[in-house]
C-alpha cells in the first residue's frame, strides 16, 4: 500500500494492536481479517517473549533489499540532474567559478548531486517511521503482552482494519 515509486513492498503500513491475553489478541484478530477482508498472512500475532519475530515485523526482506536498490538508483539519478541544473543556472548567471572551470564544477555539482541523492534514498530505505510500531510491540513483547501485526496491502484495507481495532481495549499502533 504506496503511493511512493521508491517503495518496492506491498504493505509498506504497519498495524500493531497490543494486547494483554492472548483471547482478545486472538478475537482481534479474527475481527480484523473478517471486516478488513484480509488473508491470514497478512495478520501476525506475536506471543509473550517471543524472541525472533522480526520476520512478522517485516515480512517482505526481498522487497525491502528491492526498496533500497531502487531508491538509490533513482534518487542518485535525481540528485545528478539537480546538481546539474544548479551548474546551469550558475552558469547562464556567470558565476565566475563555474565559468572558469565548468567541468570541475560539473563534476562537483555530478559527485555531491549523486550522494545527497543517496543519502535521502538511505533515509526512504530505513523508513523511520516504522520504528514507531517497532519498538513498543519490542517493549510489550519483552513484558508478557501479545502483539497483533496488520500488513494491509490497500488504502481500503488499512482504513477498515484500524476501524476494526479501535473497537477493541487494544493500544493501537501505525506507521505512515
Amino acid at each position: 500500500m504506496t503511493g511512493n515509486p521508491l517503495n518496492a513492498e506491498q504493505a509498506s503500513t504497519k498495524i500493531a494492536a497490543l494486547f494483554d491475553t492472548r483471547s482478545a489478541a486472538n478475537d482481534a484478530a479474527e475481527r480484523v481479517c473478517h471486516e478488513a477482508h484480509l488473508r491470514r498472512g497478512q495478520v501476525r500475532l506475536v506471543h509473550p517473549y517471543e524472541a525472533h519475530f522480526g520476520r512478522k515485523l517485516e515480512p517482505e526482506n526481498d522487497a525491502i533489499a528491492r526498496t533500497a536498490v531502487r531508491s538509490h538508483l533513482m534518487m542518485g539519478t535525481l540528485g545528478a540532474v539537480v546538481g546539474l541544473a544548479i551548474v546551469g543556472i550558475l552558469h547562464r548567471q556567470g558565476v565566475e567559478a563555474v565559468m572558469d572551470s565548468p567541468g570541475f564544477a560539473i563534476g562537483a555539482a555530478l559527485f555531491l548531486g549523486m550522494v545527497f541523492g543517496m543519502l535521502l534514498a538511505g533515509l526512504v530505505t530505513a523508513r523511520p517511521d516504522h520504528q514507531l510500531v517497532i519498538t513498543p510491540v519490542r517493549e510489550a513483547v519483552q513484558h508478557g503482552r501479545w502483539a497483533l501485526l496488520v500488513h494491509p496491502t490497500t488504502p481500503q484495507q488499512c482504513n477498515e482494519a484500524m476501524r476494526a481495532l479501535r473497537n477493541t481495549t487494544a493500544e493501537v499502533l501505525r506507521t505512515a
